[in-house]
């Protein structure tokens, strides 16, 4: 009996830590895991927030009947709308800013167009 009693306090005592330690680093590992979605929410809700303004951008400049949005593109970094791509004129360039400030709000619109005299096509 001796013997006996002797593998069981062995096995115990090297398989218990080892139990216990398996468990405190789940415990470690689901925490760090658990604050993770927490992050990817936030990042999810501002994507989908700088998404929306975008469409609600690209929206507005394509529904205007006197402006040609079509070399115009429209992002939104870090909650600044940004206007790429060309116009024609002097007017469009104004027009397309007008815009664009109108259907952002109070967010701030970046003016990175070019401006190619030659008309319509």
């Amino acid at each position: 009996m001796n013997i006996s009693r002797s593998r069981k306090w062995i096995m115990g005592a090297y398989l218990g830590p080892l139990i216990l330690g398996l468990g405190g680093i789940a415990t470690r590992v689901d925490a760090q895991n658990a604050a993770a979605p927490v992050a990817t929410a936030t990042a999810q809700a501002a994507d989908s927030k700088n998404d929306d303004l975008r469409k609600r951008v690209t929206a507005a400049l394509h529904a205007d009947p006197y402006f040609y949005d079509d070399h115009v593109s429209v992002s939104v970094e870090k909650g600044v709308v940004v206007l790429r791509g060309f116009v024609y004129s002097d007017w469009d360039l104004r027009d397309a800013l007008r815009l664009a400030r109108q259907a952002a709000g109070d967010m701030e619109v970046v003016d990175d167009l070019s401006i190619t005299e030659g008309g319509r096509r």
